[in-house]
């Protein structure tokens, strides 16, 4: 969906004649056919032409003037004219809509009157980030034309077209009014949308002793990358969790608060990247959790008649009513047997909880997506906590392109048909991804402490892009620098996230011409910044005797590590040769001793 802060998609063309005549006549004595052009300037100004015909169908009546609402409010520049030449216009731009009267009064069956209206308007198209996004306003009451074809002609510099919705043969930018629909056309330019984010955490530890705790950062996705620019305070460690959720650790005292800032970058993609789903973690996302009733018998036998995960969505769309009363309270979750009790209330969370919960009532895994809308039209796009402008909305996993594929139940609803199923947008970020578990993590403008629950802690711009920086992986290996011969040798591989990027999973190369194994990979799990892993490396048992320095050279991710040990016997060492000695001296004393004693007298 676009950012367009004024156009909407209740924008709506409704065409009004007033009709004079000597006799009763009803407004279907006129056909109406429409031809618009919309030249869009790199600018961003629509140049829109609409270019009207009225067909007479009656004998005595003719049409003195015509009255185009347009949706738009800004509207300059406008003209108008038919066959009698240039046309006056007196009410310009009231509400919306212009008012012509003709110069020429057509009388009689079959009789055409074709004029033109033109005006200029900044409100199709706005430049948003990297993404240009327009939208063309819809037709409210098909039946009142006989045709309606919309042209869109574009700059080269607004780049590569991104999506239609509705998608049409060829990504063709020639619309007709079925196509047109009432909700109208959505289309965006450009390849990737890049973001800023500054997020607030407040957390406590209400204990009278140490706690530990976590917050959850906005992670990297098959449809986003992120970079985290700062941490502060900065954390012990940044984990992955199994849903990809990037959980940074703290320690906290006793009754401790804290205030975490976190400030990154987030670039959206429109195609998500193939990622591969485990037989193990494909049975995760089938379970039942809280919200989640999958083994209840109304959603199973549900689930079973509509089987795919598009009859799925489209259930929850046409099923469900948005309950806009309650965003401004306080929400209680009812999950997805709650809202199929009482489906003419539900907010994003409901239409997210139905939808995972039938999908994986049919088999189908499914995911839960809390993050950020990128709206400027809260009657379309709804949030569901406006101080922190917080939405959710679910994904499924698609085994023919392997990959998790995001869809949005809720706006496809409050937007009155706009595709939010084949084709997502770039106003959607992640913050966290619930699919083990149906209430955890939390996302960002989650963590508040008591009584301040208004406070604003969630900051999205238009940023710059997410470069593809250089991985910066610190590497170590930790092992005593002298070892004794006769045993194993074992250390710790220490690897941190040095950059803001997600390190991925890569592979360790292990070198050593005089131990055992002399060669090995090994690869590590993907580390988010700020983070850090340690994984065990051994050796098997040295020979007894060996007396010589061991070399190991560690290989990742561009970087190399030489590591050099001392391998002795264990009787080679100063303190055990001194304790050698001194044990022979002790056995000749005792021997000598031994052997005095034999030739002493005993006494009777």
């Amino acid at each position: 969906m676009t950012l367009l802060k004024k156009l909407s998609l209740l924008f709506f063309l409704l065409f009004f004649l007033r009709i004079f005549s000597f006799s009763a006549f009803a407004q279907g004595d006129f056909t109406n056919a429409f031809d618009v052009t919309y030249t869009i300037d790199e600018n961003g100004v629509a140049h829109a032409v609409f270019s009207g015909t009225l067909t007479n169908t009656t004998d005595n009546k003719y049409a003195s003037s015509y009255t185009l609402h347009t949706g738009f409010s800004d509207m300059q520049n406008i003209t108008a004219g038919d066959s009698g030449g240039q046309i006056k216009i007196t009410d310009s731009s009231q509400d919306g809509q212009i008012s012509i009267p003709f110069n020429s009064h057509i009388v009689g069956r079959g009789k055409t009157l074709p004029f033109a209206i033109a005006f200029d308007t900044g409100e199709i198209a706005r430049d948003n980030g990297t993404i240009w996004e327009l939208n063309i306003p819809g037709i409210a009451n098909q039946e009142d034309f006989t045709k309606f074809t919309v042209h869109l002609r574009v700059p080269q510099s607004f780049g590569p077209l991104s999506y239609v919705k509705p998608s049409v043969a060829g990504n063709s930018l020639d619309f007709d009014k079925s196509t047109l629909g009432a909700s109208g056309i959505s289309i965006a330019f450009g390849k990737n949308q890049s973001y800023a984010f500054s997020l607030q955490y407040h957390v406590k530890n209400p204990n009278f002793f140490p706690a530990k705790t976590e917050i959850a950062l906005p992670p990297t996705t098959n449809y986003q990358e992120v970079a985290i620019d700062d941490i502060s305070p900065k954390p012990q460690n940044v984990l992955l969790d199994t849903d990809g959720n990037w959980l940074a650790q703290y320690a906290l005292y006793p009754s401790q608060k804290l205030t975490i800032s976190v400030k990154g970058r987030v670039m959206l993609s429109l195609e998500p990247k193939k990622e591969a789903l485990s037989p193990q973690d494909r049975n995760l996302f089938l379970q039942e959790q809280p919200y989640w009733q999958v083994g209840d018998s109304n959603i199973r036998k549900l689930a079973l008649d509509l089987k795919t995960p598009q009859a799925i969505f489209q259930y929850v769309v046409t099923h469900l009513s948005y309950d806009f009363s309650r965003v401004a309270g306080k929400q209680v979750r009812v999950g997805a047997q709650g809202v199929l009790q009482k489906p003419d209330s539900a907010v994003c969370l409901e239409f997210t909880d139905l939808f995972i919960t039938l999908a994986r009532a049919a088999g189908i895994p499914a995911r839960e997506i809390d993050g950020y809308g990128f709206t400027q039209n809260q009657k379309e796009r709804p949030l569901s906590r406006v101080q922190d402008i917080l939405h959710a909305w679910p994904e499924y996993y698609d085994d023919a392109k392997q990959t998790w594929v995001m869809v949005d139940p809720t706006w496809e609803n409050t937007t009155r048909g706009v595709d939010y199923f084949s084709v997502l947008d770039f106003d959607h970020i992640a913050f966290v991804i619930k699919g083990v578990s149906s209430t955890y993590p939390i996302p960002p403008g989650g963590y508040k402490f008591d009584g301040n629950f208004e406070t604003k802690d969630v900051t999205v711009t238009f940023g710059d892009p997410v470069g593809e920086e250089q991985q910066k992986a610190g590497i170590a290996f930790i092992t005593a620098t002298s070892v004794y011969s006769g045993f194993p040798l074992e250390g710790e591989l220490f690897v941190k996230n040095a950059g803001s990027q997600l390190i991925p999973s890569e592979d360790v190369t292990i070198l050593s011409k005089d131990l055992t194994p002399s060669s090995r990979k090994l690869q590590t799990d993907p580390i988010p910044p700020y983070g850090h892993i340690q994984q065990t490396i051994g050796f098997d048992k040295i020979p007894l005797l060996t007396n010589s320095s061991k070399t190991i050279t560690i290989h990742l991710a561009g970087n190399t590590i030489t590591k050099i040990i001392a391998v002795h016997p264990i009787f080679f060492q100063k303190e055990y040769i001194i304790g050698g000695i001194l044990l022979v001296i002790l056995c000749i004393i005792l021997f000598v001793v031994a052997a005095r004693s034999r030739h002493l007298p005993i006494p009777r």
